[in-house]
């Protein structure tokens, strides 16, 4: 009987992180990373949608799926727009 192996994510991200370019190009992505996975938790612990969170920002649903997918970049009044419909508070840090 043979086994298979699944192939996961995990074990694709190990062997492209062997790739310096590709580790340069992760390692730098890491705030927009963590900006959206934080973002993506705070508003769904809200039980809002993008639609909704949007309204409530008086933006459209467009700039908060470009948040999320890491394709925005989004201004300092606008982060802290979005931290108080959250109830969230905004933190940077320089390391």
């Amino acid at each position: 009987m043979r086994k298979s192996r699944i192939y996961t994510f995990e074990d694709d991200l190990k062997k492209r992180l062997k790739d310096p370019a590709f580790k340069k190009a992760w390692e730098e992505s890491e705030p927009e990373y963590l900006l959206a996975t934080k973002l993506i938790e705070k508003r769904l612990a809200k039980r809002l949608s993008q639609r909704a969170l949007a309204k409530k920002l008086n933006t459209s649903q467009a700039v908060i799926s470009r948040l999320e997918t890491m394709q925005g970049n989004p201004t300092l009044s606008l982060l802290k727009r979005i931290a108080k419909i959250l109830d969230a508070r905004l933190v940077f840090q320089l390391k």
